[in-house]
């Protein structure tokens, strides 16, 4: 999510929600923004697709960068499509790459493919369906070879319930890929050996989602940082948390090029500051998990 609010244009086409979406230019960064219901999904630039003008889609951006090695393949999950920002900014940077996305929602996919077209030659398949019972219906071969899973998934301007559990999350660990498989393939990348999860989420003052966010990923993942924006991070504003985990080490080598990375002033909080971040929290299971708190429209505002 960003900050914005627009009028319904005529071309807007409906959600099986009830919600609308559209593609309008943007006004403050060039390009062009996905809007569902009046609420900003998405940004992006088709002259340049490494453009990342949402603060927590470019702190996403920086960790991918810091995956295997520059220009090398990955092999990428996307569980919700917006206007497919970082599946374009993958296919821009690491060309050869092969692509999945999981959207709930084909109305919103035709007119992203319809306004904003994907590059030519791109190696991204989208497949439509929730996103949870999608991991269940991907190719077999994916299962334990995926570099990198991203979970960026809004009805509206909510993550819904059951894309925030521990059982969610052990569905998703199982596609990641494993030390031993990367050594078999001969790579000799900086990523950590179990691949890397990526989940935004949209939290406000207090960060009593994020942090059962947090408390929910750790219990599947044992090596996880967060990356926001310093005065979010202290539950002070609204905003976009990034949720970085893996099954191994997360290379220490990461934590000044993801600072030096921004968007500025920048943060980024893992080991004894997370236990302290979480402490309390409760695991999020599919018995009493909550939808992200809905933001205020004021949020939206520029």
């Amino acid at each position: 999510m960003a900050r914005a609010r627009y009028e319904e244009p005529p071309e807007s086409v409906r959600l099986s929600d009830g919600t609308l979406a559209h593609v309008v230019r943007s006004a403050y960064a060039g390009g062009w923004e996905l809007a569902v219901d009046g609420t900003p999904q998405s940004h992006v630039d088709l002259d340049d697709p490494t453009h990342l003008h949402f603060e927590y889609v470019a702190r996403m951006g920086a960790v991918i960068d810091l995956l295997r090695m520059p220009r090398q393949p990955l092999t990428a999950v996307h569980l919700g499509a917006g206007a497919m920002t970082l599946p374009r900014y993958i296919d821009a940077t690491r060309p050869g790459s092969r692509q999945q996305v999981i959207e709930l929602e084909p109305a919103l996919v035709e007119l992203v493919r319809n306004e904003l077209p994907l590059p030519r030659g791109a190696s991204i398949r989208v497949r439509i369906g929730d996103a949870r019972e999608g991991l269940g219906r991907l190719p077999a071969a994916l299962a334990g070879n995926v570099d990198l899973l991203v979970s960026d998934v809004y009805a509206g301007s909510q993550t819904p319930a059951h894309l925030t559990t521990v059982e969610f999350y052990t569905a998703a660990e199982r596609l990641l890929g494993s030390e031993g498989a990367r050594q078999q393939a001969g790579g000799r990348g900086r990523s950590p050996g179990g691949g890397v999860l990526l989940v935004n989420v949209a939290d406000g003052a207090g960060l009593a989602f994020a942090r059962r966010q947090v408390a929910t990923v750790r219990a599947v993942f044992p090596h996880v940082l967060v990356l926001a924006e310093v005065q979010v991070l202290k539950g002070r504003r609204f905003g976009n948390l990034v949720i970085a985990a893996s099954r191994s080490d997360l290379p220490s080598e990461w934590l000044p090029r993801l600072m030096a990375a921004g968007p500025h002033p920048a943060k980024v909080a893992q080991g004894a500051e997370l236990d302290e971040f979480v402490r309390g929290a409760r695991v999020a299971t599919d018995a009493d998990a909550t939808p992200s708190p809905k933001p205020a429209a004021s949020v939206f505002e520029r």
